[in-house]
């Protein structure tokens, strides 16, 4: 059966009902397992690195080696400005005594006191049992917070704390995150068709869709390995309910305008159907098939990304053209009141475009001079990429969050007494009887500011070597310190050394970032320049609407720069330029779609002018609806705490407004005008120029 076949059956008049029992089926069996998906987060891939990198292989040596040594550390701050009394020193030694009930293994490190007198330092290994850790912690925030010495300072810091503070941060946020975007969309809705009840249908619809979305994310991680954390769980949610909702404005549109053509209802939604399903369905693949492009990134978090967005997308377009048709045609045409549409006799034969004054408008300033229009646009456009150069890349571990948490404040406080490594030096593992050759080499690298003695493994075949760096942990004068640290050391013979710690995490985060942009971005942009070629069956239109989505990536990227750093967050997190890549031009590129599949359905009944024409007119006011929900969906991750989130919303909510008030409405259109019907080269409308119908006359004088 044909995906038009297929789709027309929520319009029939039994179909309708078998539809809606088949969705009421689903969703009682996929609501209670939407709700266990936070119990298969794993959340460790966030900070996951491919088994290849050095730093890997460095922590899988040193857990053979040093059993024990992949437990995260909390580290307790001490900080008096005026210099430790022998009263804080009490308090450190008094709560030494009591932390040892939370470290594994019963052990606290002596304090480390700094050079000024000012600080002291604990530290101590927690569970790596999730559930054991975040209650260590928890007791030992309390403790430290709990009756200290007046005017002494003090804060938790550490993996373990960092770690601890992010799911504090994101507590009850899941919640807070789909009421933000439900209200949004909601509102958004009820703007869009003024009518007290039709706004409820699709945000029902693309409820059901997250809640299906979500059962089968959960089946997938459970049963077949799939990796979920709480950032694919929450582009879930964003993706289902903005594309969801996109989906169903197209169709509401089309069966308004249908209802006008037919009096049975019925025949209106299955010739509603039958026409937006190619543009629907090809949007849909075109997100999904970019979304398993991430599959070929060897970054875990974003490779993971991939599958969870892809179900969300099916879930959706699945959602959009089963279950919210259905419920159109079983309510009747009485939802749209009070503008309800009536059948028009003789409506084949009347301007269509006379119903869309504002878009016609904008039809007539692209056709007058669309040279000029699109030269002006694509300027505008290349201006606004200037702004990129406010943005930097690599997020500092202090700005990480929106608001001040005790981890950055120990990490602050450790800045100022101690060398910036001090609370996350180098480690250095290598072959026992090279020990004294590694220490030396290590020690005569500019950075490092010192080389603690070696530990021996109990086999006796390697030793540990930690190596406090200078600059701190996340600085780029900490990273260019590790790469001479790993030339050094890999030059002792027979040493076989490894460099990992968590400066040298971030610098193989960075070159696997930078690997995964060189390989997936073209992957992407292949992709869905296929999709297009086989969806247009032309060469030039794709390779145009790729070129233009490139230039709206750039263009967002230098916007969200100016807001970026106006709001004080303009360095990125190294993962943030792919992945709003791939968001910006999958759903980027879904804009154009539907005006150019609608533009050659147009074109083939009344030739290249007219039809682009057109095109833009009648779907002018849909597809800006639909780019706005979007972007105020993506906008809603504003309301999380972590910088990367923010971040990402700024750059993909500002990159679809760009799309959709730009590029869909002005760049587009008069490129393909100014082209001619070359755009459709080498497709058959490029060699026939079909006569315009009487039908049309307005539009065709525009």
């Amino acid at each position: 059966m044909s995906p038009q076949r297929l789709a027309g059956l929520p319009a029939g008049r039994r179909g309708k009902y078998a539809v809606l029992l088949l969705w009421l089926a689903l969703l009682v069996a996929a609501g209670p397992l939407a709700v266990k998906l936070g119990e298969v987060q794993d959340n460790s891939t966030l900070g996951a690195l491919p088994a290849g990198a050095e730093s890997s292989r460095a922590v899988e040596r040193a857990e053979t080696a040093f059993p024990g040594s992949r437990h995260p550390l909390a580290i307790a701050v001490y900080v008096r400005d005026t210099g430790l009394t022998p009263a804080d020193r009490a308090r450190v030694e008094a709560d030494r005594a009591a932390f040892a009930a939370y470290a594994d293994g019963g052990a606290v490190s002596p304090p480390v006191a700094a050079a000024d007198g000012r600080a002291l330092l604990l530290s101590l290994p927690v569970s790596l049992d999730d559930e054991q850790r975040a209650d260590a912690v928890g007791a030992l925030k309390d403790r430290l917070a709990d009756g200290a010495p007046p005017g002494l300072r003090t804060a938790l810091t550490g993996e373990a704390a960092a770690e601890h503070d992010v799911f504090d941060a994101f507590s009850g946020m899941d919640g807070a995150l789909l009421l933000a975007t439900a209200l949004t969309v909601a509102l958004l809705l009820l703007v869009t068709y003024r009518s007290p009840v039709l706004w409820l249908i699709p945000l029902v619809a693309v409820a059901v869709a997250n809640q299906l979305a979500g059962a089968v994310v959960y089946l997938l991680a459970r049963h077949a390995g799939l990796a979920v954390d709480f950032q694919s769980q929450t582009i879930l949610t964003v993706l289902v309910f903005g594309v969801g909702v996109d989906y169903a404005l197209l169709l509401i549109a089309r069966y308004r305008e249908e209802l006008r053509r037919h009096t049975d209802r019925h025949a209106a939604m299955a010739v509603a159907l039958r026409r937006s399903a190619g543009a629907v369905c090809a949007s849909a693949a075109t997100v999904a098939i970019g979304l398993l492009c991430l599959l070929a990134a060897d970054l875990p978090a974003t490779r993971g990304l991939g599958p969870v967005g892809a179900v969300g997308i099916a879930a959706a377009l699945l959602a959009m053209t089963t279950l919210l048709p259905a419920v159109l045609v079983l309510c009747g045409r009485w939802l749209f009141w009070p503008f309800v549409p009536r059948y028009t006799p003789g409506a084949d034969t009347r301007d269509r475009a006379a119903d869309h004054g504002v878009w016609r408008r904008i039809a007539g300033l692209v056709a007058g001079r669309p040279r000029a229009v699109w030269l002006g646009t694509a300027a505008a456009l290349a201006a606004l990429t200037l702004g990129i150069g406010n943005l930097g890349l690599g997020l500092p571990d202090d700005e990480s969050f929106t608001t001040e948490v005790g981890s950055v404040a120990g990490q602050r406080l450790i800045a100022a007494h101690y060398p910036g490594g001090e609370a996350a030096p180098a480690e250095i593992l290598a072959a026992a009887g090279t020990a004294d050759r590694v220490v030396a080499a290590a020690r005569a690298v500019p950075g490092v500011a010192e080389v603690g003695a070696p530990e021996r493994s109990a086999d006796g075949r390697w030793v540990r070597v930690p190596a406090v760096l200078a600059g701190a942990p996340d600085s780029d004068a900490a990273r260019d310190t590790v790469t001479r640290l790993r030339a050094a050391v890999h030059a002792v013979p027979d040493a076989r050394a490894l460099v990992g710690g968590r400066t040298a995490t971030l610098l193989d985060e960075e070159r696997t970032v930078n690997r995964d942009n060189r390989v997936v971005i073209p992957l992407v942009l292949a992709v869905v320049l296929v999709i297009l070629v086989l969806l247009l069956r032309s060469l030039v239109a794709p390779l145009l609407l790729m070129a233009s989505v490139v230039l709206s990536y750039a263009a967002a990227m230098g916007a969200a720069g100016l807001v970026l750093d106006a709001l004080g967050h303009p360095r990125l997190f190294v993962g943030v330029p792919l992945q709003a890549f791939l968001f910006l031009v999958a759903l980027g590129v879904d804009y154009t779609i539907f005006l150019m599949t609608r533009a050659r359905e147009e074109v083939a009944r009344i030739g290249h002018r007219p039809g682009v024409l057109r095109a833009l007119t009648v779907t002018g006011g849909v597809i800006t609806s639909a780019g706005v929900v979007l972007a105020a969906t993506f906008g809603a991750l504003l309301v999380l705490p972590l910088v990367p989130s923010v971040q990402m919303g700024v750059i993909v909510a500002l990159g679809i407004l760009l799309d959709t008030l730009l590029v869909r409405s002005l760049l587009i259109p008069a490129l393909a005008l100014d082209l001619g019907t070359r755009t459709w080269w080498p497709g058959r409308l490029a060699r026939r120029s079909p006569q315009p119908v009487a039908a049309e006359p307005a539009l065709a004088r525009t």
